[in-house]
């Protein structure tokens, strides 16, 4: 009996030996623990946000079925913890360990892939601008003496600073450390527009005090290619992560998913659709 029960535990420690050696960097750190962390934004609306004590959101959608992917891919069942990130701490908090990958608004930049790395395109934006209705400017060109608010460190900021130097405009942009910050200076009527990612923008619409005071720009001053952020140089976890995109993109659930957020705004780019399509990368 003592024989059988020891060959038994043998068996058991070698499987869970294999199974360990089958993973490695995050993933192994996610299946010891058996749980993942997942990185927030609170206003990041339709993208990532939280209302009324629910975390919520297209990014946040694709992630949860990224989890569910790799529970499959390491055979183990995860639980998920949510830890809120901002605009400046999103990609420390990946970079630290302190979330296992961030499902925000997060465009893919060189200089941001020396800190993090990144998944598949999940969602491809644009810089525009929003301002007031009624008389007054209608381009980033008709903004000379005007003043744009912006999140500071953002994708955006740097689009509306390039924009303005090559076009030899005389416009003051006023840098906030968040959207809701930016936006309610707007409002009050302290920066004449305030610039972000298209749909970023309709979101800060959709909440405004009067929303039909307020018209966005259709300009688009960047393309901002999304992707989930994760830690730089762990090749095991990003292909976990892409193989989870691969498969939402490849079963046609991305389109599911696009129409429960975005089908009051139209159907995806042309763009958006090359994306998925070169996301759903076969097996």
């Amino acid at each position: 009996m003592f024989r059988a029960t020891a060959l038994l535990a043998l068996v058991l420690f070698a499987a869970a030996s294999a199974h360990a050696q089958g993973v490695e960097g995050r993933l192994k750190k996610i299946a010891q623990s058996k749980t993942v962390t997942l990185g927030y934004r609170t206003d990041a609306m339709p993208f990532s946000y939280a209302e009324g004590g629910q975390i919520d959101g297209f990014s946040i959608d694709l992630c949860k079925r990224v989890v569910t992917s790799i529970e499959r891919q390491i055979k183990v069942q995860l639980q998920v913890k949510w830890v809120p990130v901002t605009s400046q701490s999103r990609f420390d908090a990946v970079a630290k360990g302190t979330v296992d990958m961030e499902c925000g608004a997060s465009t893919m930049t060189l200089s941001r892939m020396k800190q993090v790395d990144f998944s598949s395109v999940i969602f491809v934006e644009t810089t525009n601008l929003l301002v007031k209705a009624g008389p007054g400017p209608r381009s980033l060109s008709e903004m000379s003496g005007k003043t744009i608010a912006v999140v500071a460190g953002t994708t955006n900021e740097r689009a509306i600073n390039e924009q303005l130097k090559r076009r030899l405009l005389d416009t003051k942009v006023a840098a906030f450390k968040t959207r809701d910050e930016a936006f309610a200076a707007f409002e009050q009527g302290k920066a004449d527009a305030y610039a972000s990612d298209r749909l970023l923008l309709v979101g800060a619409v959709a909440k405004a005090k009067d929303p039909k005071s307020l018209v966005l720009i259709p300009e688009e001053l960047s393309i901002e290619p999304y992707g989930i952020v994760l830690p730089r140089g762990d090749s095991a976890f990003r292909l976990a992560v892409n193989t989870g995109l691969a498969q939402i993109y490849s079963t046609g659930a991305i389109i599911e998913i696009f129409r429960r957020w975005f089908e009051g705004i139209g159907t995806p780019s042309g763009v958006l659709l090359a994306a998925y399509a070169l996301g759903a990368i076969p097996e």
